[in-house]
């Protein structure tokens, strides 16, 4: 585990140390490990989806993605991506189906959670603090597994499912298009390491938030069509 004052990912590499730069914290691979084996309690289709999630934080966390995140902005947003719209999903879809049958309580959730991360100061926080870095991790994580639990839920509607993925994306894509839109760069933590990286500062914020903005909707627009499939499964059959 980092000291305080230390990323947890460790100091921003440049490029020529990146390949090196693997993370292997063992309390995270123990954890990691501890996570894999829970996908023994699901059988078939599940289990495959557990371990795919797992497979995909190791990556977030333990490749160098990890120590680069410490460096570009970009990076960080690609991270918090692939933890929102790709590992929380396919948790979700493991997990028992929620008793609830809305959406408005984890898509408020959710995206509270990753606005709040992205307030400067927290986020600063999260930077150089490894409690605040876990704490907005399992925040954000545990989050949208729950907005994906109940959007892709056979207990809740279709339409309100649909609306709910709509959402979700649009609140995603509106902070990344205030990323990319800002006049300067708002994150201090990112104001040298971009440079060793052939980017400034608000350059690094600008793909930032291109890649929450732009890929953001393709995922969701996937869950989407999975969506209005059981709308055509509805009404014709």
């Amino acid at each position: 585990m980092r000291s305080a004052g230390i990323p947890y990912c460790g100091w921003p590499p440049t490029p020529a140390e990146l390949a090196g730069s693997w993370n292997l914290d063992p309390n995270l691979l123990a954890a990691l490990g501890l996570a894999a084996l829970a996908g023994a309690m699901f059988g078939g289709g599940r289990r495959l989806a557990w371990l795919a999630g797992i497979a995909v934080l190791a990556i977030v966390f333990v490749s160098p993605l990890c120590a680069l995140a410490s460096a570009l902005f970009a990076a960080r947003g690609l991270h918090h991506l692939i933890v929102a719209a790709i590992v929380a999903p396919l948790l979700a879809i493991a997990l028992p189906a929620p008793r609830a049958t809305t959406t408005v309580p984890a898509l408020a959730i959710s995206s509270a959670a990753l606005w709040l991360w992205h307030w400067p100061a927290l986020y600063t926080a999260a930077y150089y603090e490894t409690t605040v870095y876990w704490l907005m991790q399992l925040a954000l994580l545990a989050s949208f597994v729950w907005f994906w639990r109940a959007v892709l839920s056979l207990r809740v509607p279709a339409i309100p499912a649909l609306l709910a993925i709509g959402a979700g994306a649009g609140q995603m894509g509106l902070l990344g298009a205030l990323l990319t839109l800002a006049p300067r760069p708002l994150y201090e933590p990112h104001a040298l390491a971009p440079l060793l990286w052939g980017l400034d500062p608000l350059q690094d914020q600008q793909l930032a938030g291109l890649l929450m903005w732009v890929p953001a909707f393709f995922v969701y627009g996937g869950f989407a069509l999975l969506a209005a499939r059981r709308i055509d499964r509805t009404a014709f059959g």
